[in-house]
């Protein structure tokens, strides 16, 4: 028996789990969302002997919903690398974006990155589901916000 007909066979003799008697209409799922995002961020310093991590002005940790210690992922445009580290805060109103500790090996300072967090969602929450979206100039100030991403045009 497949675990879908499983789970059928369990509603119909209402036995299961709670979340799925709860809502038998459909079956929920945990969906990974994009949080939030710091577009086009510049790297500011890259340390190789400082602790692990990445330092983040506080000001853009707070309008993008960062939390310190939370674990982010960059997405280096200018090189194509992508990896994972978590946030720590930078002093508020300074800039700064600083790649720390080992994955100081992939960015440069001047790099042009995509910081991202991403949040696990009910299925049901994903279609209300709206990101922090932060869109930085080279100097990484605050160009605009938004939660939605226009479609993409052919």
């Amino acid at each position: 028996m497949s675990r879908l007909s499983l789970i059928h066979h369990c509603l119909a003799q209402g036995v299961g789990p709670p979340e799925i008697r709860l809502n038998q209409a459909r079956i929920l799922m945990k969906l990974t969302m994009l949080k939030c995002k710091l577009h086009r961020a510049r790297i500011t310093h890259a340390e190789l002997d400082y602790e692990g991590s990445c330092a983040i002005d506080a000001r853009l940790l707070e309008l993008a919903g960062i939390q310190e210690f939370e674990q982010i992922e960059i997405y280096n445009v200018t090189n194509g690398e992508r990896f994972s580290t978590y946030a720590i805060v930078a002093e508020e109103g300074s800039g700064v974006i600083s790649i720390n500790g080992a994955a100081a090996h992939r960015a440069n300072v001047g790099d042009c990155v995509i910081i991202c967090a991403y949040v696990g969602v009910d299925s049901h929450e994903a279609c209300v589901h709206q990101p922090r979206l932060v869109y930085l100039d080279e100097r990484n100030r605050v160009v605009r916000t938004a939660n939605t991403i226009p479609v993409q045009a052919a």
